[in-house]
């Protein structure tokens, strides 16, 4: 573009339209940096889905007649390391974060933004140095690569395994840095910590996770890989070493990665719930600070996966304990939602739908967690499929829920599109049906003592791991609605309105999608972000910026 095009443009108050090419260019904007994000993990999780359908299929008979058991174990070990480092918390701290913060905070972009791009483009080689291992035979030791049996298994997968977390781990805490620095030090004057949207103190509360937790992971997966290439003798028990000592370090970071992955969808889903209830948020101190309180006692939880490690009784107690009580600011910010839906002027649309599925799916998945809090329970059933269950319906019922959920309520903005309402209703259903009938049953399946991470079981799990199997099918095809609505709607949808919900955050009240900068001005904050049925109303676009054509809700 000239500069005589530019300025005509900025004259007549319209946002030229981004090019796709600069979503494949090292570019230092922070929205082009987001959807490069969500555009390549949303790529990783078709990936990771489609080696859980090859897990699932495997598992719709009680013999190991699809796969073989040595191929099985490298699936599902490299789903689970797909759907977790390449899938959720990319999309959610890197896509989402990078697209929001600084239009939330009134930012023109990130405190460093070429660290910012740094961050993304660490992503698809390590991404892609993962999915080459199966060239060479990927590591086949689950994604906790717990020592001896990955200091046993392929040495070239393992290896391989170790370089791309290393990579991985590195990009989380550049990003992190990056976000702390950019809520802390750029919002406008006029914003105070107090005032921020919600989204943000969630980012805060996960940033500060993977500052603290996410070296200790990259030291631990460094010291397994001298003593899988080097022959120290760290982990190795047959050496001296000690295998405890890395689960330890291990879970360190594994399990604050679990509040990695959720708080953020904590933050979409206090975003979507009020803007489609239209009601002001309940409690937005509480539902703040207990994001600080989550990522606070996250770090003092670990030792709960290790109940049956040779844990002393008095460590499983103090442990048990802290679990139960990250329960609490959790429930805070349940009991907040459904009191900021109550009685609202609920619009079911998708994002809405999605929001209170992330809802109810989260419920079960937490009831479960306070459930395997408890020591008894928890040997009784460590390492079967209630776990499973009970991992799924926080990571899927919750962050991919709500990931969906940010996906349709801010399409608009980043797209300047609408999506198609019908198939995102259609969406929904699939994923909400073809979900619960894959992970629900699988709650019966380890009372009854089914244990995972095998290909072959007793024939009387049959049935219920072919109910399983059936579910996951359609949860795969739920997929297709979305990627056909997205990139349809993306050419040609209709046209969005600057502000198509009506909401009070700053990102709204800027061109959908935003200019380079953001803001033509500095925005001055004038209300709260929740401030619905205040008498508060939201910056009016410019004729030239609002289309004509209404949003379909």
């Amino acid at each position: 573009m000239t500069s005589a095009q530019a300025t005509l443009s900025e004259v007549e108050g319209q946002t030229p339209k981004p090019r796709w090419r600069q979503y494949f260019s090292f570019s230092t904007d922070h929205k082009v940096i987001g959807i490069q994000y969500l555009v390549t993990s949303f790529v990783f999780y078709l990936i990771g889905g489609a080696l859980a359908e090859l897990v699932r299929t495997e598992l719709a008979t009680p013999a190991s007649d699809f796969v073989s058991r040595e191929l099985y174990n490298q699936l599902f070990t490299m789903h689970a390391t797909v759907m977790i480092f390449l899938w959720i918390i990319p999309s959610l701290t890197g896509g989402f974060g990078n697209y929001l913060v600084p239009l939330m905070i009134g930012a023109r972009d990130m405190a460093f933004p070429r660290l910012n791009a740094i961050a993304f483009w660490i992503i698809p080689p390590a991404g892609l140095l993962l999915m080459a291992s199966f060239f060479v035979g990927s590591a086949n030791s689950g994604w906790t690569s717990y020592p001896p049996l990955s200091l046993m298994s392929n040495k070239a997968g393992e290896a391989i395994w170790i370089g791309g977390v290393i990579l991985l781990g590195t990009s989380s805490i550049m990003a992190a840095l990056n976000f702390m620095t950019t809520i802390l030090k750029m919002r406008i004057p006029s914003m105070p910590m107090n005032k921020m949207p919600l989204f943000c103190w969630a980012m805060v509360a996960t940033s500060a996770l993977q500052l603290i937790a996410t070296p200790v992971l990259t030291g631990a997966v460094v010291l397994l890989g001298f003593d899988l290439l080097v022959g120290t003798a760290f982990f190795n028990p047959t050496g001296g070493g000690d295998p405890v000592v890395y689960q330890h370090m291990f879970w360190f970071y594994s399990h604050p990665a679990v509040y990695i992955m959720i708080l953020p969808a904590f933050g979409l889903i206090s975003e979507v719930i009020p803007t489609h209830a239209r009601k002001p948020i309940f409690g937005y101190q509480a539902i703040a600070y207990s994001s600080l309180a989550i990522s606070f006692l996250g770090l003092i939880v670990w030792a709960h996966h290790m109940f049956t490690s040779g844990t002393p009784d008095w460590l499983r107690m103090f442990f048990m304990i802290a679990t139960m009580v990250i329960a609490v600011p959790t429930g805070i910010k349940v009991f907040s939602w459904l009191a900021t839906i109550w009685g609202g002027k609920l619009r079911l649309c998708s994002a809405m739908l999605f929001a209170m599925g992330f809802v109810s799916m989260f419920v079960v998945g937490g009831l479960s967690g306070v459930m395997v809090a408890s020591v008894p329970f928890d040997i009784h059933v460590h390492d079967t499929y209630f776990i499973v269950a009970h991992l799924h319906y926080v990571l899927f019922g919750g962050s991919v829920f709500g990931i969906y959920a940010g996906l349709y309520h801010w399409f608009p903005k980043m797209t300047g599109r609408m999506l198609n309402e019908f198939w995102g209703r259609v969406h929904f259903v699939l994923t909400f049906v073809g979900f619960n009938m894959t992970f629900l049953p699988m709650h019966i399946l380890g009372l009854q003592g089914m244990n995972r991470r095998v290909a072959e079981y007793d024939p009387q799990f049959a049935t219920i791991n072919l109910i399983c199997t059936i579910g996951s099918y359609i949860l795969a095809v739920s997929t297709l609605p979305f990627v056909i609505n997205a990139i349809y709607s993306w050419i040609k949808g209709p046209q969005a309105p600057r502000n198509p919900w009506q909401s009070l955050t700053l990102e709204w009240m800027t061109s959908s999608p935003p200019p380079h900068e953001n803001f033509e001005i500095d925005p001055v904050l004038t209300h709260g972000p929740y401030d619905y049925g205040m008498n508060v109303l939201s910056v009016p676009s410019p004729p030239s910026q609002e289309p004509e054509t209404a949003p379909v809700t």
